[in-house]
């Protein structure tokens, strides 16, 4: 039998609402815990992230995805971005806080019955900008064993815009969300955390320091966070593994809204990899 739990809330460290969903087999196995990690303009409902969580739980993973506490979602509606405000003041350091702060509660809170999982054995799995704040988190958090990225980027500063100038002059610029025609602000102040806090939000910094077993697995089609991120990662960790997923691009299949019932066949070679090696059978 398995065991789903939807829109659990969790007050972040700023005391914010950090929403989340778990799912689990109810077989008395100690199992280990995946905890995956968006990325920018996601939430943990998007596309086929809920068949990802199915997948991860029939091959006997306790699944946890979660929405960042400021990704623009709200309790009442969790999916999409009616919370605009939140959302233009969301910064890295409160995504990585977050992160934090789900990974101290799968370990000291009874988020899971004890036994049913494994609490020595977290992974952390992170999608694009989720994988950059997944890697920025293992310097802080040493409870995660084993980390997984899927397109992750490799350089939060490099991925500013050039009008920096023009985006403190105004307070705010606005990137449209081609689906929901919204017009997402982030506020001057994303910039100000990310130039305050360099070293600890340096992804080159904390993956030279990864001694846990690392995987990165990149879409060779991807134009959203190009492949080159993938070697630079690779190369600040050779002792990593590293995946190219040939016709591959950023979602690797997935969209939103997600109609089919069955996931596509690059989301099933990047979950086959993927716990392949939490499994150890890659490594």
């Amino acid at each position: 039998m398995v065991e789903i739990k939807e829109n659990i809330i969790l007050k972040s460290s700023l005391n914010c609402s950090i929403l989340i969903d778990l799912s689990y087999k109810t077989n008395k196995t100690k199992k280990p815990i995946v905890a995956f990690a968006h990325g920018f303009k996601g939430f943990k409902d998007w596309g086929h992230f809920p068949l990802i969580m199915q997948q991860f739980v029939q091959e006997d993973f306790a699944f946890l995805k979660f929405n960042f506490s400021h990704n623009g979602g709200t309790l009442e509606n969790p999916i999409d971005f009616p919370d605009l405000e939140a959302f233009g003041n969301n910064n890295l350091s409160k995504e990585v806080k977050d992160l934090n702060t789900v990974i101290d509660a799968i370990f000291e809170q009874a988020i899971f019955p004890d036994e049913e999982v494994d609490k020595n054995n977290i992974y952390v799995v992170g999608h694009s900008r989720g994988g950059g704040i997944s890697l920025l988190t293992t310097q802080i958090n040493k409870k995660i064993k084993k980390i997984a990225t899927w397109a992750a980027v490799c350089d939060f500063e490099q991925r500013l815009p050039t009008n920096l100038e023009q985006w403190k002059n105004d307070g705010v610029i606005y990137i449209e969300n081609a689906r929901t025609k919204q017009q997402m602000p982030m506020y001057y102040q994303f910039v100000e955390d990310l130039l305050a806090n360099k070293h600890l939000l340096s992804i080159k910094n904390a993956v030279k320091k990864i001694t846990i077993p690392q995987l990165i697995i990149h879409g060779a089609n991807d134009t959203t966070v190009l492949v080159d991120e993938a070697h630079q990662l690779k190369l600040w960790n050779p002792n990593s593994k590293m995946y190219l997923i040939e016709g591959a691009e950023h979602t690797f299949g997935g969209k939103h809204p997600f109609d089919s019932e069955n996931l596509p066949k690059h989301t099933l070679e990047l979950l086959q990899i993927t716990m392949d090696f939490f499994k150890n059978k890659n490594q």
